[in-house]
């Protein structure tokens, strides 16, 4: 559970660091870099972190992504800074279970947050496209829907082998979901939000969805509702994204549009996610969305962007709302000024970037004067 921020004590976060694979462990070393240097900066509070090895290549040598008692082990954690999962010689569905929707649903961290916007000195593969016209926050449910981990193979290797992937849709589920959607929304200037589903054709599942997400509308009557099935939501991205605001999905569907969400932004480069027990029992986990990246792996030029913009939102999450959006201003300042990397139209290297976003943060609290 995150401590709660206090006024003029210094606050320590234990968080668990856990690296990943591929340019994972690139990323996640920047973002402590930064945010070691925001915490100093700010002098309100402090990070300790712990890494654990939970990899692919710790998989390859044990057979084990999480240790014995590794998962109850982070009940003892503020928080948990993800880098990424997959490896080559791994089947995709192995790491991913084993390792990220391990720690999802055992913790619980049933909201998804994917904050979505242009930054300042990115541009959009959208032309003409004003960078105020995108400003969204897509909110996934992420413990149960298509990924619930329900089904199952016969047969295997026969001709009439059958395999079920069973989606689970659950009211406490579906309700809880909503409700944090609902909340998230009203918080935001807009207030409104649009609900995706696929209602249509997945004629139960998702018509509960639909229902639920009606009733739950009725105790907020001040965030403007409408309603979409998931594939015209991708056409209103690309062609009217200024009608957009928050949305609110199921675990699959959101997953793909949050993606789409992100190359629309500028790169996948870019953008952050958090997964969340709103309840607070639980730690919550914060990753960049870009995935392991094994093509660019140990070559030093891997986006750092979306990590910091993760570790932004992990301090906003402990009630540092003020050094979050420091942070948010030294990232933009350093991408206006061509401080970026190859993805985002830049020459320069993840560690260039590091230390360029360094710096502005000792510029953004006074630390020294930054020369022309």
């Amino acid at each position: 559970m995150p401590p709660t921020a206090v006024h003029n004590v210094r606050r320590i976060y234990k968080i668990a660091s856990v690296p990943g694979d591929g340019i994972g462990p690139e990323v996640i070393s920047a973002a402590i870099t930064i945010l070691e240097k925001l915490a100093s900066a700010d002098g309100g509070f402090e990070f300790r972190f712990q890494h654990l090895d939970w990899s692919s290549e710790r998989y390859k040598r044990t057979g084990k992504y999480i240790s014995d008692g590794g998962l109850e082990a982070l009940d003892g954690f503020d928080g948990i800074l993800f880098g990424a999962v997959g490896d080559p010689d791994v089947p995709d569905h192995v790491s991913l279970w084993s390792l990220r929707l391990a720690i999802c649903q055992r913790l619980q961290q049933y909201a998804n947050l994917r904050p979505i916007r242009i930054l300042r000195g990115v541009s959009s593969p959208l032309r003409n496209l004003d960078h105020d016209s995108l400003d969204w926050l897509i909110i996934r449910e992420n413990t149960e829907g298509e990924y619930a981990g329900q089904g199952g193979r016969t047969h295997v290797g026969t001709p009439w082998e059958v395999a079920t992937e069973v989606a689970i849709f659950t009211r406490q589920g579906v309700e809880r979901l909503m409700r944090f959607a609902f909340k998230c929304a009203r918080k935001r200037p807009r207030k409104k939000i649009t609900v995706v589903t696929k209602s249509n054709a997945q004629r139960n599942g998702l018509v509960l969805w639909d229902e639920v997400a009606g009733l739950v509308s009725k105790d907020f009557q001040d965030v403007k509702m409408d309603m979409m099935l998931v594939d015209a939501m991708t056409a209103r991205m690309v062609l009217h994204p200024e009608t957009i605001d928050t949305v609110v999905a199921t675990n699959l569907h959101a997953d793909i549009l949050s993606d789409l969400a992100a190359a629309l932004a500028g790169s996948i480069g870019i953008a952050p996610t958090s997964n969340i027990d709103p309840t607070m029992k639980n730690p919550s986990m914060f990753e960049p969305i870009h995935g392991s990246a094994w093509d660019i792996a140990g070559k030093g030029i891997a986006n750092p962007i979306a990590t910091f913009w993760t570790a932004a939102e992990l301090v906003r999450w402990f009630g540092h709302h003020d050094a979050a959006n420091k942070l948010m201003g030294c990232i933009e300042d350093v991408c206006e000024w061509g401080i970026r990397t190859k993805d985002i139209g830049g020459t320069s290297s993840t560690e260039e970037v590091t230390t360029a976003v360094c710096k502005e943060i000792e510029a953004a609290f006074n630390l020294f004067e930054m020369s022309e």
